[in-house]
This record gives structure tokens, C-alpha cells and sequence, in this order.
């Protein structure tokens, strides 16, 4: 949304069908994780089922959806802002997602007295009741030709690259997070319908899965491993065999949010077949037992540094990515101190890191010997120097390799894409400066001549790449 006219408008519900004034238009905000932007493809979908027309314009829009993030207080607090914005500019405002439940619900409440509808995460169908109540669709001749919703439904990704949500929930207990209070406890979806969906997506011109959940290592643990059918023959609802399931539609397959349970050693194998991306996106959050019995970490007592050891001798192409916190109640600087050496040794390649902040319901504000924030500070610089001359080392290192490259766009200056090795958003990008023979989705394969902290830049090597206009 960027239309800030000053409007703030009182409304009461529409009653029937083809009100007047009731366009079926609605206006989105979609903020936080990938699974939340899942939670607002999947709404979306909705909508355009039902005849809305979705806008971009608060002006245009006879109601607008903010999808909230509730994780930090940085999170809740561009959500409030987004609210406020949508108040102001429209005055008609349903909000929807993780702040929708409990004391934030209350707080946007306060806030916001005129607000229509507050609903909890994953409440898709309490948000289109809310949609439905406050602006009825439109009765329109159904046009399947200019009305049809593909059969992957809305994105609000490229359409090279989609989020696949395996699992809500989560059954873990982090003093620092309230994730479970949100969105309740780790429930696994069904692998048939996983797989349908992952097949819908590629069957569109997906070109990369990313694989997302709260507990990606814990998929099918709450369904006891149950065996299930796909396209005629049994599979498990278990991590290995939907790894194993998605490594044949066609698609790179990036893993996110994996726990260094023992069973990821289970799909490595996949890795070196080629099925799955050398690719794990592991929250380490710290390497101080001490910190990590504090944050009730699971599997905070195993040697990880011998379990990366152990993966890189079986996969050594395998790129690891990390986020840490620093600056956690009780961090002494022996603790931060055991961190870095951690870091130095484990030379993970991308690492995101975070200063502690209360989260309000969060069991770790009650803990004692909260850290100051100028040390917080000065504890995160020097993390982020230190990873950042990893980072540096590494990077170097694969000049004059080799490597497949994704495209994620072309400007004026030439194509922009990503090695296997990085996600979207989240790590870095390879630079073809003067290449413009691709479109996005293209993978070609480049050979690396220069290298920064966190980038690197390329030339291809190849004519003809596999291309996504092909398929057109």
C-alpha cells in the first residue's frame, strides 16, 4: 500500500448482496514470514474465488486485510503502523494473523476502536466471513475465461520461486518466543496434499521450492509416520520420503527451518543425488549450553559442530545458513565469547543475527541479568564482523568455479540471480552486469570472477539456457 490520503471513514456492515456502494473490492497488506505470506496467498485465493477484486490502492478498496506479525516487538510494532495506516487512509480495516489473538488483539483494539474484524493466524475462513458480512461480492454472469483462479491459486511471490507450508504450529517451548501461543501446537499436513500442491506449482512454472514450517525436521511426527497415497502408491508422511517425493517434480527443493535432529542426516543422500538443494537452514540461535538450556532450545545438547563435520564430509558442496541471538538474559561475555569461537570454527556460509528483545507473553523476560543494550550493540557488531570476514573467506573461494545460477530479474545493468546455495531475500545474489539473453526462472550455469562479503559476480558460460519462456 502507498496511498496516504487522509480519510477515515465510519462503517457499518453492507446487508445484501449487490448493496450499492459495495464494489468487491479489498485492498491487502500482507507483513512477516514466508508463512505468513503463505497465510495470504491462501487468502487471496479466497477472494478471487468469491469475485473480489483485489486492489492496491486504499482509495479503490471497500475494505482492506492486514495480515499481521506478532514474533519481536520491531514485528508488532510495523504491524500497529500498517493498521494505523489503513485506519487513516480507509477507515474499513479487518485484521487478520498472529497479532489477531490475545493481548495484541486487545491492544489493536484499543487502538483502533472502528475496526471491523480481528481474527487469529491460519482463520481464513473467519476473515472471508468477516470480507463477506462487510462487503458481499458482487452478482456478476461468471466469466470462466477472465474469472479464473489458476490452478495454483494467488502468489505473491515471482512465479519462478514458491513457499511450500508443510506444518503449522509448533510443539517447542523457546523462553524467547510465543509462536506456539499463536499458532498452537505442530500439526503436519497430509503429504498428499502437500505433494498436490507442490505439483500445481511446478505444473505453473514453479522453478524452486522452498520448503517452510516451524519445525520442518518434525514433519509427520504428530501423524506417527502415517502411510498415505500419492498419484497411486504409498508415502509417508515423513521428512525423507517428502524430500524424496518433491526431488522428482522437476524442481530445485530448498530446505528452511530444519532442526539438527538425527533424521536430517537421513536426507543428505538426496542431496548428492541431486534430488534436494546442498542446502540446510538450521536456527542455531547460540553455542553456549549454558544460553541454550536458558532458551530451552531442542537438541541444544548435541555436538553440532561434529554434525556439520559429518555433513560436509558426505555432502561438501553443502551450504549451511544460520540465525543466532545475541545479547540473551544471562550472556556473560565467556558465553558470547564461546559463540564466536563457535562461529570461527563451523565457518557456516550465511548467518543472520538478532539482538534480544522482550516479546510481551515470552517466558524469557522473567529470567534475571538482562543484558544492556549499548553491550547488546557492541556483542552484535562484533558477531557480524566476524561472520562477515567467514563470509568474505568463503565466498572467495569459489572464484573461477562452475556453478547453476536462477535468475530473479534483469535491469538496465543485466540479470541478478541466485547459486543453490541462496535463498531469496534472505542471502546473497550473483551479478551478470551486461546479460540480458534470460528471463526470471531462467538457470543457467556462470562461471564466478569476483567475490564480496556477500555477493558474487559472474559471466555465463552457456548460450542456451533452460529457459521458462520454452515452456510458453
Amino acid at each position: 500500500m502507498t496511498d496516504h490520503s487522509d480519510i477515515t471513514t465510519s462503517v457499518t456492515p453492507s446487508s445484501g448482496s449487490g448493496t450499492a456502494g459495495s464494489s468487491g473490492k479489498v485492498g491487502f497488506v500482507s507483513l512477516g514470514c514466508p508463512k505468513a505470506l503463505v497465510d495470504s496467498e491462501r487468502i487471496l485465493t479466497q477472494l478471487r474465488m468469491d469475485n473480489y477484486d483485489v486492489v492496491n490502492s486504499y482509495d479503490d478498496a471497500d475494505v482492506v486485510v492486514v495480515n499481521t506479525c506478532g514474533f519481536i516487538d520491531d514485528a508488532k510494532q510495523e504491524s500497529l503502523e500498517a493498521i494505523r495506516e489503513a485506519m487513516a487512509a480507509n477507515g474499513k480495516v479487518i485484521v487478520t494473523g498472529c497479532m489477531g489473538k490475545g493481548k495484541d488483539a486487545d491492544t489493536i483494539r484499543e487502538q483502533n476502536p472502528n475496526i471491523l474484524a480481528i481474527t487469529g493466524p491460519q482463520a481464513y475462513e473467519e476473515v472471508m466471513t468477516a470480507v463477506h458480512q462487510w462487503v458481499p461480492p458482487l452478482k456478476k454472469e461468471h466469466d470462466p475465461f477472465s474469472d479464473l483462479v489458476p490452478p495454483q491459486g494467488v502468489k505473491l511471490t515471482p512465479r519462478h520461486y514458491s513457499y511450500l507450508k508443510i506444518s503449522e504450529g509448533c510443539n517447542h517451548s523457546c523462553t524467547f518466543c510465543i509462536i506456539p501461543d499463536m499458532r498452537g501446537k505442530h500439526v503436519s499436513r497430509p503429504i498428499g496434499d502437500v505433494l498436490d500442491e507442490a505439483k500445481r506449482l511446478v505444473d505453473a512454472g514453479t522453478r524452486e521450492i522452498l520448503v517452510i514450517s516451524q519445525d520442518t525436521s518434525a514433519y509427520g511426527v504428530d501423524r506417527k509416520y502415517r502411510t498415505d497415497f500419492w498419484n497411486g502408491k504409498p508415502v509417508k508422511t515423513k521428512l525423507y520420503d517428502l524430500c524424496n517425493e518433491l526431488g522428482n517434480l522437476g524442481a530445485w527443493v530448498r530446505l528452511h527451518y530444519v532442526y539438527p535432529y538425527p533424521n536430517v542426516d537421513d536426507v543428505l543422500p538426496l542431496m548428492v543425488e541431486g534430488k534436494i538443494l546442498p542446502y540446510l537452514d538450521i536456527p542455531f540461535q547460540h553455542a553456549s549450553p549454558r544460553i541454550l538450556k536458558l532458551m530451552k532450545r531442542p537438541a541444544h545438547a548435541e555436538n553440532t559442530l561434529e554434525r556439520i563435520k559429518k555433513w560436509r564430509e558426505m555432502v561438501p558442496e553443502l551450504v549451511i545458513r544460520s540465525t543466532f541471538v545475541v545479547g540473551f538474559p544471562g550472556e556473560t561475555e565467556e558465553d558470547f565469547q564461546m559463540l564466536i569461537d563457535w562461529l570461527e570454527e563451523a565457518e557456516l556460509d550465511r548467518v543472520g543475527c538478532f539482538k534480544y528483545s522482550p516479546v510481551d507473553g515470552a517466558k524469557a523476560n522473567d529470567l534475571p541479568d538482562h543484558v544492556a543494550p549499548e553491550i547488546q550493540q557492541q556483542r552484535y557488531d562484533r558477531f557480524m564482523q566476524t561472520q562477515q570476514t567467514i563470509s568474505t573467506r568463503k565466498l572467495s573461494r569459489k572464484i573461477g568455479q562452475r556453478m547453476a545460477v536462477i535468475i530473479d530479474e534483469i535491469d538496465d545493468e543485466g540479470a541478478v540471480g541466485r547459486t543453490m546455495g541462496d535463498a531469496p531475500n534472505i542471502d546473497g545474489m550473483v551479478y551478470l552486469n551486461e546479460f540480458h539473453e534470460c528471463a526470471p526462472g531462467d538457470i543457467i550455469e556462470v562461471e564466478i570472477e569476483h567475490a564480496d562479503e556477500y555477493d558474487l559476480w559472474a559471466s555465463p558460460v552457456m548460450e542456451a539456457p533452460q529457459s521458462q519462456l520454452d515452456d510458453e
